[in-house]
């Protein structure tokens, strides 16, 4: 049991609290907030409420991203961008994802690539990082879902940049074809890449286009 009951969060999302282990501060503990997957149920059309809570429930989610075909293999390459998986384990605040926690030099939780464009734009260190990071996304056909800024970390390492996916990750495809081919995945890839370029450019401007209608324009150009 990991009792989070003295701790606070150090981030949150839409769906989840993010922590640190209280006994391991180089591990992070994503908890659903209290309710959550019973109100995405009663949101949801009526063609997905068959699923049951569980298909809202961002850990298992996270649970189907890591146990995907490309991370099987035992190849160290696979986390140069990657936080490693520690499965979920119970808290006293519910089931918990536990996995690597991405820090910066000081100990603390490493900057979104948002909070870094926000900052400095879209400057060759950052830039050469996105290139890398989608460089291995190819070559060790790792399926994510749309890659946003708000998932993505940078940290320095070796005298440059890097980039970690710390959320999103798994296939968000309607037939499971990525999952089980190479040939399908590498197009699957190439298309979340595309987005993720295409959602960088978003992040960089005045933001007076909405992202959708941004999105739209781009696929479409």
């Amino acid at each position: 049991m990991i009792d989070l009951s003295h701790s606070e969060p150090f981030a949150s999302g839409g769906n989840r609290f993010c922590y640190r282990h209280p006994q391991d501060p180089q591990r992070c503990v994503k908890v659903m907030r209290p309710g959550r997957t019973a109100e995405l149920l009663g949101r949801a059309p009526w063609y997905k409420r068959w699923r049951g809570e569980d298909y809202f429930d961002d850990n298992l989610r996270e649970l189907e991203g890591y146990s995907q075909r490309a991370l099987q293999r035992d190849d160290e390459a696979l986390w140069l961008h990657l936080p490693r998986w520690y499965g979920i384990q119970e808290t006293s605040l519910g089931p918990g994802a536990v996995t690597d926690m991405i820090l910066d030099e000081s100990g603390q939780p490493a900057p979104t690539l948002r909070q870094y464009l926000n900052k400095h734009g879209l400057d060759s260190a950052a830039r050469g990082a996105l290139q890398r990071f989608a460089d291995w996304l190819l070559q060790q056909k790792v399926l994510t879902k749309n890659l946003i800024a708000h998932n993505l970390v940078l940290r320095e390492e070796r005298g440059q940049l890097e980039l970690y996916l710390i959320d999103g990750l798994g296939s968000a495809a309607f037939l499971p074809l990525p999952e089980i081919s190479d040939f399908f995945a590498e197009r699957y890839i190439k298309r979340r890449i595309e987005r993720m370029w295409l959602r960088v450019e978003w992040e960089i401007s005045d933001k007076k286009i909405p992202w959708r209608k941004f999105e739209a324009r781009g696929i479409k150009r």
